[in-house]
């Protein structure tokens, strides 16, 4: 079965084919407690005006797919958090990735049996791979029915008793040392369904 591209053309008005690549932006922080306010439909608007095609959106917590002819993904997700700033009054904090990274991240998952009950298992997409992750402490926090893993730029949190009170996940960013944005797995099932529609 041939590979799916990521990449989609469109047609500029001389002609020429300029490529559109595919990213999933994650926003940390936003619509919590009637907090830092960003509906759906105005994030729409914005990433429209920043050249955006196809964008789809998950959810008030902030997830959505599109389509960009920017190509430095560190460089865009810059420029969206400055833009939500001037509009909004708050900068979040916001995660872009590939296509890639979401299917990677749920084929590796260490816990399939799990997934059975999507709200337990959380996957932390993390900015970078962590250089000195405190795993000792991660583990002396965790509870015992709780289990975790990391991999790369994702970590794994299968947490059966929730992870509202859970010591573990609320120390998690901290003891790994980079920031993280941290789906269910519920949301990030849905996320791939976004990127196939």
């Amino acid at each position: 079965m041939p590979k799916r591209s990521n990449t989609a053309y469109i047609d500029s008005p001389n002609s020429s084919r300029w490529p559109l690549n595919t990213y999933i932006a994650l926003f940390r922080g936003i619509n919590v407690g009637g907090n830092s306010s960003l509906p759906m439909k105005e994030l729409v608007v914005l990433l429209e005006g920043m050249g955006a095609r196809k964008v789809r959106t998950y959810i008030q917590s902030g997830n959505a797919v599109f389509l960009s002819p920017e190509k430095n993904a560190s460089q865009l997700a810059k420029q969206l958090a400055t833009e939500i700033r001037k509009r909004h009054g708050f900068e979040p904090h916001v995660l872009l990735l590939g296509p890639e990274a979401i299917n990677m991240a749920i084929a590796r998952n260490p816990f399939p049996e799990a997934e059975a009950d999507p709200s337990r298992l959380h996957l932390g997409f993390l900015a970078s791979t962590p250089k000195n992750p405190d795993l000792e402490k991660l583990n002396s926090l965790k509870k015992a029915s709780e289990r975790f893993h990391l991999s790369d730029n994702v970590f794994y949190l299968h947490a059966p008793e929730g992870v509202g009170r859970s010591r573990l996940a609320a120390s998690t960013e901290k003891l790994l040392g980079v920031p993280m944005t941290d789906r269910n797995w519920r949301s990030v099932c849905k996320i791939r369904e976004l990127l196939r529609e």
